[in-house]
């Protein structure tokens, strides 16, 4: 298992053991009302006031994500019923929460889910393109972004936590306060990254494009801290018992740390939007908890 996978499970093994440590998942239907904005029309977006509106091909759901975020989505490499081929990597599939959620948004539709593997950053590129139908990727909605796609309701609640050697001076901090002059480090092109500048003067490091990324830089010492999912944190302190997470008084951390997970697909779909929409409502908190403790159970080691 190479370096990446490693990391991302690092940052998903924890959420099997969240569910029962009082992290803050939240398994509902439902995000911040701005998440189903709609914008202009695409070339691939069909008539909004068409019942019979089809998303893509209306045939194969081709769904972008990296397939390198355990337990959210991972390559495996081979079949079983909880995965999805893999289209442009020969003999993979896609497995994890993210690939659950797809899954039941493709049937649906009346549609076959293939994933389509790239980069976390390419993802909204390539939805505008027409290369891939939609996203589920453990991408959240914001503003900037919503003017390139829209956005279902959330499928996944997480939000972030800050995390420090437990040998810091730093490891007894209770507010952001504490954190000025310190040098903090999250991923590249999420909020873990654009949380960083609510610590005031704080040194906000070149983020880095993947969560092994974030860990290493932690571990050699090259940050005083690193954002990460709160979700996830239980299993990384299992996982590397010398960092602990920052427990930070009423009102002294970050100041809107929501992080959902939303699926996201071309401007100008309003009744597909719709159409996924409810096949999200239609998934129990109970079912959705029972998939993220399968796949947390699941999950590359």
């Amino acid at each position: 298992m190479d370096k990446n996978s490693l990391s991302r499970r690092s940052f998903v093994r924890m959420t099997g053991g969240a569910l029962g440590a009082g992290s803050m998942l939240v398994l509902a239907g439902c995000g911040p009302a701005a998440q189903s904005t709609s914008g202009s029309t695409s070339s691939t977006a069909a008539d909004s006031s068409s019942s019979s509106a089809t998303l893509g091909d209306g045939k194969t759901l081709r769904v972008g994500m990296e397939a390198a975020y355990a337990p959210y989505n991972w390559q495996a490499s081979e079949e079983s019923d909880t995965t999805i081929p893999i289209e442009n990597v020969d003999g993979a599939y896609a497995d994890g929460y993210d690939v659950q959620i797809a899954k039941k948004i493709a049937d649906g539709l009346s549609m076959e889910a293939v994933a389509v593997k790239m980069s976390f950053s390419g993802l909204i590129d390539a939805l505008t393109a027409g290369q891939i139908d939609i996203i589920c990727a453990g991408m959240s909605y914001t503003d900037e972004r919503a003017q390139s796609i829209d956005f279902s309701d959330s499928y996944l609640d997480d939000s972030i936590s800050l995390v420090v050697k437990k040998d810091s001076a730093y490891a007894s901090a209770t507010s952001l306060e504490d954190f000025s002059g310190t040098s903090v480090l999250g991923q590249k092109d999420t909020f873990y990254d654009d949380v960083i500048d609510q610590i005031p003067n704080v040194n906000h490091m070149t983020p880095v494009a993947t969560i092994p990324n974030v860990i290493e830089n932690i571990e050699q010492g090259t940050c005083d801290a690193i954002t990460f999912s709160s979700l996830s944190v239980p299993y990384l302190l299992e996982d590397y018992p010398d960092l602990v997470e920052v427990e930070f008084a009423d009102g002294k951390g970050f100041a809107d740390a929501t992080n959902p997970d939303n699926a996201g697909i071309a401007k100008g779909q309003d009744s597909i939007l719709e159409k996924i929409n409810k096949i999200i409502g239609g998934v129990s908190s109970d079912e959705r908890s029972q998939i993220w403790n399968d796949c947390s159970n699941r999950q590359p080691s």
